[in-house]
């Protein structure tokens, strides 16, 4: 990793650049149409990377299972009684050596496609990273283009067994898989047997319609049935996995996001990152981790480069947005993953989360700024955020598979109304927004921007300041948030504030925040990053700091030492001396 902070943005291309405007709940891809691949265009990248983006996030593009027959490009057709909506979800992998056929213009150059929007990705300055799907399959897995010596999943299983180290699968033996749903009837019905185990470690034969019923889980080599533990000689499967994550970096891909990594033995990350990374030393790991426990595991042992910080600061920042929670409870985030911050990848969306903007989270987005300041500059580590995000997507249709939930879906094909305008059919000027949606775009820009233009945040040392600010009369810790950064000889003091009013907040300093950040004393110079705004102030543990911070608002103060004015100088005449002899008697 370098001193450059990740700023990554997801995208589902069969939503992303999807232009229907009329779209009907739970319609096919004849009827609503899917992004494509193509529509990603270096006008489209160049302005997704002047929001600050380094990385972009190809969400969904491996190849899974949907109700779309591709029979005729000789992809054998999934039943869409164990798809979850006509677009399937993008984590029920069907071909972990494929692109998905729906976000091609051409089918059978959807490999070519994809390659050409790597390289148009890395020519507009930014890195890419996909999905790597390590804990399950789709129900019907069948790989039409791995290289050859290659074998599917569960091919040469012994299906008697419910495990073997040496199967990829685990077999509910003896019995028939009857989820609750509808599993059709006649030629059209699933038929299972014997059932295998589904992907949320749901070790039965029926699982609920609340179930991952539409994957089966993966064998590392763990048995669940008295929890003995296999990995000598190596598992097939970790092979298997191995060859996948080559297969890609050999393509390009930069850096894979790694679902619901800690559902499988940690064994296997901590041969298999380093593994690949003798070959691609570059490449990163990002894991999608939910226990605060396992971080340093995942980081020391499983040899992860970031992982999700969800249940610590997204938790808590939502806590605070929504649910009356102190902003003060902003310290123990940090606190909690003191000495592994410059690992944790935060983020405020996500495909899985609702929408800030939604009535089920803040109800407006323009409220977002004091989350997304905390969110991206707390730590060095990566931000993250969600395709429409920086537009305040509010997620206001029930579109089909997915009821209207705060969520945008990833089950149906579907298309995003903020993106769709701002796209404008590929033009990217922003005419169709708001004038609202245009001013929380440049907010995103301006706060995303500073974090790698200013060192004190992709590079520097962090520092609360609540700890003497509690007592304030000018701040209340429920409900603002103060910080520095700092970094050579130049500080960022940084103030949010959570609440519907105004804060005009004198800002306590330590003495210790002085010696520790070498932090300039005296007379400054200060540029409030925002806004603009410019001043001269004595910084001092003796003199707190002025910083007024409208509603929902955040202020960055950029403070160097003065620079000394020159001395004056006794002015000097410019009128010439007459010569004597001219001089009149």
């Amino acid at each position: 990793m370098n001193d450059t902070k990740p700023v990554i943005y997801q995208l589902l291309p069969r939503l992303f650049s999807n232009y229907n405007e009329h779209c009907v709940p739970g319609g096919s891809i004849q009827q609503n149409g899917s992004g494509k691949m193509n529509d990603i265009t270096p006008r489209v990248l160049d302005a997704i990377r002047e929001l600050g983006v380094t990385h972009v996030w190809y969400t969904g593009v491996i190849e899974h299972a949907h109700a779309t027959d591709y029979s005729d490009f000789g992809i054998i057709p999934d039943n869409p009684h164990v798809v979850k909506g006509k677009a399937g979800s993008p984590y029920a992998i069907s071909d972990y050596y494929d692109i998905d056929p729906d976000i091609a213009v051409d089918v059978p150059s959807r490999l070519d496609e994809f390659q050409a929007l790597v390289d148009r990705t890395h020519r507009a300055g930014m890195k890419v990273i996909i999905d790597f799907v390590p804990n399950h399959v789709a129900r019907r897995y069948h790989s039409d283009v791995a290289p050859d010596g290659i074998e599917d999943f569960g091919k040469g299983d012994n299906t008697d067994m419910f495990f073997s180290p040496v199967n990829n699968f685990y077999y509910i033996t003896r019995q028939m898989f009857v989820p609750s749903v509808d599993l059709g009837s006649g030629d059209d019905a699933y038929v299972e047997f014997p059932a295998k185990a589904s992907g949320n470690d749901c070790f039965t034969a029926f699982p609920t319609a609340n179930d991952w019923y539409e994957t089966v889980k993966l064998n590392y080599g763990v048995d669940y049935g008295n929890g003995s533990r296999h990995f000598s000689p190596i598992p097939p499967t970790w092979f298997k996995m191995l060859h996948i994550l080559r297969y890609w970096a050999s393509k390009g891909v930069d850096g894979f996001r790694c679902d619901m990594a800690f559902m499988v033995p940690i064994e296997f990350w901590q041969w298999a990152i380093p593994t690949v990374k003798e070959r691609y030393p570059d490449i990163i790991f990002i894991a999608e981790i939910y226990d605060v426990a396992m971080y340093r595991d995942f980081i020391n042992i499983a040899h992860f480069d970031y992982l999700y910080d969800k249940v610590n600061l997204y938790d808590t920042l939502r806590g605070v947005q929504c649910c009356n929670v102190s902003a003060a409870c902003i310290t123990n985030c940090w606190q909690t993953v003191e000495g592994i911050s410059h690992n944790m990848l935060n983020f405020l969306e996500n495909h899985d989360e609702q929408r800030f903007g939604s009535e089920f989270y803040a109800g407006d987005p323009a409220l977002v700024i004091p989350s997304l300041v905390v969110s991206s500059m707390i730590g060095t580590g990566p931000v993250m955020i969600y395709a429409g995000q920086e537009l305040g997507e509010q997620a206001l249709d029930a579109e089909g598979y997915s009821g209207y939930d705060g969520r945008t879906t990833i089950f149906d094909y579907w298309s995003i109304p903020t993106l769709r305008r701002w796209l404008n059919q590929g033009l990217c000027d922003g005419k169709r927004l708001t004038a609202r949606e245009r001013w929380l775009r440049q907010q995103y820009r301006r706060i995303l921007t500073l974090c790698n233009s200013e060192d004190a945040i992709s590079r520097g040392r962090f520092f609360d300041l609540m700890y003497v600010n509690y007592d304030n009369p000018t701040l209340n810790p429920h409900r603002q948030y103060a910080f520095i950064r700092s970094y050579d000889d130049t500080a960022l003091i940084i103030a949010v504030n959570f609440d519907s009013r105004s804060a005009d907040m004198l800002i306590n300093i330590p003495r210790h925040a002085f010696d520790l950040l070498s932090l300039p004393e005296g007379e400054v110079e200060c540029h409030e990053l925002l806004s603009g705004n410019a001043t001269t102030l004595t910084l001092s543990d003796s003199s707190p700091f002025p910083a007024f911070v409208s509603p929902y608002g955040a202020v960055i103060w950029k403070v160097r030492k003065a620079t000394p004015k020159p001395a004056k100088t006794a002015k000097k005449s410019t009128r010439a001396s007459r010569p004597a002899s001219s001089q009149k008697s």
